[in-house]
């Protein structure tokens, strides 16, 4: 039997992927087994910071951090686009969808080992349907995708290889902001690793990277047989739609994932 698509679910596509993601992420650190490595930085900074102010929250360290490295950006590329504004407009709003899940989920906890790994699968799960639901769609994404983008059409870079530095470059980033930060590294019982995380680092980070991919493309092929993604707003698209140096970061991402 056919299933009729839904049509002109473009935008809708932004709007899940917004949702998802944040809901992901949040699942994968209540599971406290470690989230991926492009979220850990706000997680890791906004640790120290909530300690000396209670108020700053993940979602707003996260957009900040999105802003720093936007401006990095900037001086790396030699150059600014209008277009950078609004990557950065997404990543404010991303950063109150996730704080809105975490604040649903903060009286959430899994003492359990298996749940805590059931969950953080969950997590990765739900985290891939909303970067699938991302690929989808020509609005504009996050800082994150803007700076392989924008870094590899700048210097002439592989686009999969200026991908995965950026990806190893977040971790190493991560790294020496969860010791740099904390400087607690000798009181963390590393024997524990499987069933908790150092600073949000943690065995689930490495299960995440590696298993990421190929959900994704499973839901991406999912996505295609349910959905048409004409723009329902066209006129929005033909001013802000994403220029061709992002189309080509999410067919890259495409491409790796059918190779997976």
């Amino acid at each position: 039997m056919k299933i009729k698509k839904i049509a002109k679910a473009n935008e809708l596509m932004w709007v899940l992927g917004v949702i998802f993601v944040a809901l992901g992420v949040s699942i994968c650190s209540k599971a406290d087994l470690g989230v991926s490595m492009i979220a850990a930085p706000a997680f890791i900074i906004n640790d120290a910071v909530s300690s000396l102010w209670d108020g700053f929250s993940v979602g707003m360290m996260e957009y900040l951090v999105q802003g720093v490295m936007l401006i990095i950006l900037c001086i790396v590329v030699q150059r600014a686009n209008w277009r950078y504004l609004l990557a950065f407009l997404v990543a404010i709003i991303y950063g109150y969808v996730l704080d809105l899940w975490l604040f649903i989920f903060k009286d959430v906890y899994f003492e359990e080992i298996y749940m805590q790994w059931i969950m953080l699968i969950v997590g990765d799960v739900i985290t891939a349907l909303g970067v699938a639901c991302f690929f989808k769609t020509y609005l504009p994404l996050q800082v994150y995708e803007l700076c392989v983008a924008e870094v590899s059409d700048r210097y002439k870079f592989d686009i999969h290889k200026t991908k995965w530095a950026f990806d190893m470059l977040c971790l190493v980033l991560s790294i020496i902001l969860a010791f740099a930060i904390s400087q607690d590294a000798g009181e963390f019982d590393w024997s524990t690793i499987y069933k908790s995380s150092y600073h949000h680092l943690g065995l689930g980070t490495i299960i995440t990277t590696l298993i990421n991919a190929p959900i994704i493309a499973g839901w991406s092929k999912l996505l295609d047989k349910c959905f048409t993604y004409e723009a329902l707003l066209p006129k929005v698209q033909k001013y802000i739609g994403r220029n061709n140096k992002e189309e080509v970061v999410i067919e890259s991402a495409e491409v790796e994932d059918d190779k997976n």
